[in-house]
């Protein structure tokens, strides 16, 4: 089995673990916490992205607020007053209904009328005169009989809430249930149920049209996301504030069940405007921005302050945002976040028609959406690159969300998001990860054998496939690249050993990175000589050109380094630098008591002599034919044909120039005239070629130039022989 192979095993069997633990989750067997967070982490985001942030009109609140605390007195109010709030809103400003945040579940004691009563009763008894008095000023002094006169003057919706203990609390008088808990549970809804209330006075609820629960419920992160519309007690079903307010206001009579159709949940139709609730009776709230309902201080109603236009037809719902009495929630808009604006919002979403909705079987499309997407990504990340991978996690990213978004913003359905989030990242790192470590155990390995040879940068290449590389000796055409400091036994005396060291230690890493930001790899240092060569352990097609590039560029940093050197009080540097390309035997080669990874040819030995060369012409990089050949985007200049010391057959040498696209036309220019002078010495046309010559160094001195003005003068007077065939040949090193 390859490495490829058992890699992409190991990678697919850990992802179809993840794939496989988060179907366990969606499909209910268990729970994972974060999971569930990350849900509505992004259930409040969407919430947050997509909520209203115009003022609805339609819904005001009632403020019980410190000016009104101020001006009336602290809270609880005798009932005469919050009567006359209740009637000045009915008869001075028309409202459409009127829902209270508040419950009152004991007599008013303010007026008297109960000291009065019981003094009636006692010591007084007997007087009647005491006693008609009382009866005259009784309705007066009433103030609940006020309070529960007000509530009937118009569509009233009072206040209450039920209680969940094990001891049940029963306070005041419920009103008529909406319907039997029956029907509803035949669509497969089972509301919270309640095991007791506090509720109204019995002479406050026989007045009022109806009454609805202020219950609120908070996710298992304490986030009030959705309310409940319906609880149970005794196996009847009662109305939210939100619910019944919005009735009321309407005038509707009539609240129809409607069965689950296809994905559609249950809902609860109010004369055309349709709920979604879920299967404990709770609707998702459609949060506005906060502060997106006016509010009116409750003392500007009673004293009739506000304009009849800010009030009339609106559903009004009584409630405080006063220290101390005000009651503040968690939401996904904001930490602190008045509960009477949470009915606001949820009346405002049902006349609107944006309750959000959760699909019928919305775990079974969870669990055919991460398993779609688990097995996909799983199949796919341990083939893909790196880049490929993440491209595909951000794609896979963008189509779930923009799906997730576009279902909510427009067809109002809530969608889970965070499984099928976390199958597509978690693979993804996971995958990643394992290729991370799985190539750091191949870096190793391949920097164990090649490391103190290539960069680092081929390190990382090679350990991904690390199966195709060892030290065995093979034969492959290649570039090999020899360096030298010029002078260098003059260079060194002028310095103490030490700092000699110093001095080469600074030179040669110097030069080492270029070499290896040009993908060479270092053989060994000979002093102050640099070996080199391009194409083992890594294959590279253009090992030549690579080569060419990296002597090209150890002059190119001369002038960066020298100014270094001197710094520290040590002299400039100059360097040859020779190439060349052709087979050879490349692998560790040795000794029984030491070994290096090197080359070897008759090619490797040419460069070293091309090196040598670089002094004679006064050039600072000279190339073999072989390697002028590989580099047909390099522009080169014929420097001579030559026989090196050892060898027969003559060569030409090149010295490059760089990339030809880069080059200024007067460079290529001054190339060619100088291969014109060349090919006239060539031809023993010596005046032709010395006026060449000297032409070319009036606009340019080079050396070059003239080591053939020298030779042009020499043959004049010591012709060549008859045979000569332009061919210059050196006998030494």
């Amino acid at each position: 089995m390859t490495l490829r192979t058992r890699r992409f095993l190991g990678q697919l069997s850990l992802s179809l673990v993840l794939l496989l633990a988060l179907l366990g989750h969606v499909g209910g067997l268990y729970n994972l916490y974060l999971v569930d967070k990350l849900d509505a982490a992004l259930y409040d985001l969407k919430v947050r992205l997509f909520r209203a942030t115009t003022l609805d009109e339609r819904v005001v609140v009632v403020d019980i607020d410190e000016k009104s605390l101020k001006e009336i007195g602290r809270w609880p109010w005798s009932r005469d007053v919050t009567a006359k709030l209740t009637r000045n809103l009915f008869e001075q400003y028309g409202v459409a209904a009127v829902g209270f945040d508040v419950v009152f579940a004991e007599a008013d004691q303010s007026s008297g009328l109960p000291v009065l009563e019981k003094l009636a009763r006692g010591p007084l008894a007997g007087d009647g005169g005491f006693a008609a008095s009382l009866e005259r000023i009784r309705p007066q002094l009433d103030f609940d009989g006020r309070l529960a006169d007000a509530l009937a003057a118009g569509p009233a919706v009072l206040g209450y809430y039920f209680n969940f203990e094990e001891k049940p609390v029963v306070v005041g008088q419920l009103p008529a249930p909406l319907f039997p808990c029956a029907e509803i549970n035949k669509l497969g809804i089972t509301p919270l149920h309640a095991t007791g209330y506090n509720a109204n006075l019995a002479r406050l609820q026989e007045k009022a049209p109806t009454a609805a629960f202020f219950n609120m419920e908070a996710d298992f992160d304490g986030v009030a996301r959705r309310m409940p519309l319906v609880i149970e007690f005794q196996g009847q079903c009662y109305g939210a504030l939100s619910l019944m307010g919005t009735r009321s206001a309407m005038g509707a009579q009539a609240l129809q069940l409607t069965p689950a159709q296809g994905y559609r949940p249950p809902e609860l139709d109010m004369e055309g405007l349709r709920i979604p609730v879920d299967a404990r009776g709770r609707a998702l709230v459609p949060y506005r921005e906060a502060g997106a309902f006016a509010y009116i201080p409750a003392t500007d109603v009673i004293n009739g302050r506000v304009p009849a236009a800010n009030l009339e037809g609106r559903v009004v719902l009584i409630g405080s945002s006063a220290p101390g009495i005000m009651d503040l929630r968690v939401t996904p808009i904001s930490q602190a976040f008045p509960g009477v604006e949470i009915h606001a919002n949820l009346i405002s979403g049902i006349l609107d028609g944006t309750v959000k909705w959760e699909p019928v079987g919305v775990a079974g499309l969870q669990v055919a959406a991460v398993a779609v997407v688990g097995l996909l990504m799983a199949v796919l990340l341990p083939i893909a690159t790196p880049l490929a991978a993440a491209l595909a996690a951000l794609l896979l990213t963008v189509l779930l969300a923009g799906g997730n978004f576009y279902a909510w913003s427009v067809a109002h359905a809530q969608l889970p998001l965070a499984a099928p989030l976390l199958v597509v990242w978690g693979l993804f790192v996971l995958n990643m990860s394992y290729g991370f470590f799985v190539e750091a155990r191949s870096k190793a390995q391949i920097t164990k054998l090649f490391g103190q040879y290539i960069p680092p940068e081929l390190v990382d290449e090679m350990a991904k496939d690390p199966a195709r590389y060892s030290l065995r000796g093979e034969s492959r055409v290649m570039s090999v690249l020899f360096s030298d400091i010029v002078g260098f036994t003059h260079f060194s005396e002028k310095l103490e050993a030490a700092q000699l060291a110093e001095m080469l230690n600074v030179y040669l890493s110097a030069m080492t990175r270029v070499v290896q930001s040009g993908r060479g790899t270092i053989d060994k240092y000979i002093g102050d000589a640099i070996m080199a060569f391009w194409g083992a352990p890594m294959s590279d097609d253009q090992h030549a050109r690579d080569a060419v590039l990296a002597a090209l560029a150890m002059q190119a940093a001369l002038p960066e380094l020298n100014p270094v050197l001197e710094a520290r009080g040590w002299p400039p540097v100059k360097i040859g630098v020779g190439v060349n390309t052709g087979r050879m035997s490349v692998g560790n080669m040795g000794s029984e008591f030491r070994m290096a990874y090197t080359v070897m040819a008759d090619a490797v030995n040419l460069a070293s002599r091309l090196e040598a060369l670089t002094r004679q012409y006064g050039v600072g990089v000279l190339v073999g034919e072989a390697t002028r050949a590989e580099c047909p985007d390099l522009a080169f200049q014929l420097v001579d044909r030559v026989r090196v010391k050892g060898k027969d057959v003559p060569v030409a040498i090149y010295e490059p120039l760089g990339v030809a696209a880069e080059l200024p036309p007067a460079r290529l220019k001054e190339a060619e005239g100088f291969e014109a002078a060349l090919a006239d010495y060539q031809a023993r046309r010596w005046d032709e070629a010395e006026i060449k010559l000297m032409e070319l160094g009036r606009t340019e001195p080079r050396p070059l130039y003239q080591v053939y003005l020298d030779r042009v003068t020499h043959f004049r007077f010591n012709p060549p022989p008859a045979d000569w065939d332009g061919v210059f040949t050196f006998t030494s090193k």
